[in-house]
């Protein structure tokens, strides 16, 4: 098993342990999404840690371990945590990702030879042949290397979705790669892909200059590409905002590391409590 299959196996056991306990994964995902009623992006770094402490509390053939901000800025890959296969002792990273439901960057490319690579051939490519040439191509080499893992919200309807995107089904599919040079809301041209029944698969987005480092790469949309994913939580649930979490965490800011260690005892109890009426005690 590769470090590929390791993350496939892994997204396996994670639909299917929410799949018997929702509420372990509603109850996560409800204190993460609260975090938004503190700061619009603190979710999203706080998704971290929650994410690799979910593993490590409730997947026992699995262990998790935040990779931490300055690691990342040092590393090639896009990881935010890594997890390990206890069984196999197989480590591999997995990048996460707290979006609205919509737009998805699933990778940045920063350096555009993704772009670059599109830009070298047509316009209109629509040859199986030619699309199997530019996806085998190195630029495109972490296309399907990538594991990510997008939490997507509505905050409005107040629910959420974890939804893994099939890299393989996705390049599979295509059947045309088009080069769009206008659209609503955008400045710069996209390549977009699509399967043979013309509907949107993904996208590469614009690389000069003048373009965002940041929002160059892989795209997707969690509507328009829905088909090319796969829901962990079997669909959307519902969520809700813990505003007692809110409070704890504006006394925490505010109180001793003897009051921290005595929270975190009641908190570990109350964790232990979860894993018995689940059923997941050692």
């Amino acid at each position: 098993m590769d470090k590929k299959e390791a993350y496939k196996d892994f997204t396996k056991r994670f639909k299917l342990l929410i799949g018997k306990h929702p509420d372990l994964i509603t109850t996560t995902l409800s204190n993460i999404f609260t975090m938004r009623l503190i700061g619009n992006k603190t979710h999203g770094d706080l998704a971290e840690i929650a994410i690799a402490e979910f593993i490590n509390q409730y997947m026992y053939d699995f262990r998790s371990k935040h990779v931490g901000k300055d690691l990342y800025r040092a590393k090639t890959h896009e990881e935010d945590i890594s997890i390990i296969n206890e069984i196999s002792n197989i480590e591999f990273p997995v990048s996460l990702k707290a979006y609205g439901d919509g737009p998805l960057q699933l990778s940045t490319n920063k350096n555009s030879d993704m772009f670059q690579c599109l830009e070298r051939g047509q316009k209109d490519i629509r040859e199986k042949e030619n699309i199997q040439k530019i996806v085998q191509n190195p630029a495109f080499a972490e296309f399907s290397n990538i594991n990510a893992l997008p939490l997507i919200y509505n905050e409005k309807k107040l629910c959420c979705n974890i939804l893994v995107f099939d890299y393989d089904r996705a390049i599979e599919q295509t059947s045309r790669i088009v080069r769009e040079d206008s659209g609503r809301g955008r400045k710069h041209p996209v390549y977009r892909f699509y399967d043979s029944e013309g509907d949107y698969v993904c996208e590469v987005r614009y690389g000069d200059a003048a373009a965002n480092a940041l929002q160059r790469g892989l795209w997707t949309h969690t509507k328009n590409g829905l088909k090319y994913f796969d829901s962990l939580t079997n669909g959307w649930i519902n969520y809700s905002h813990n505003h007692i979490l809110v409070k704890l965490f504006s006394h925490a800011l505010v109180s001793s590391s003897a009051g921290h260690t005595s929270a975190l005892e009641k908190i570990k109890e109350d964790i232990a409590l979860l894993k018995t009426k689940a059923g997941l005690s050692k």
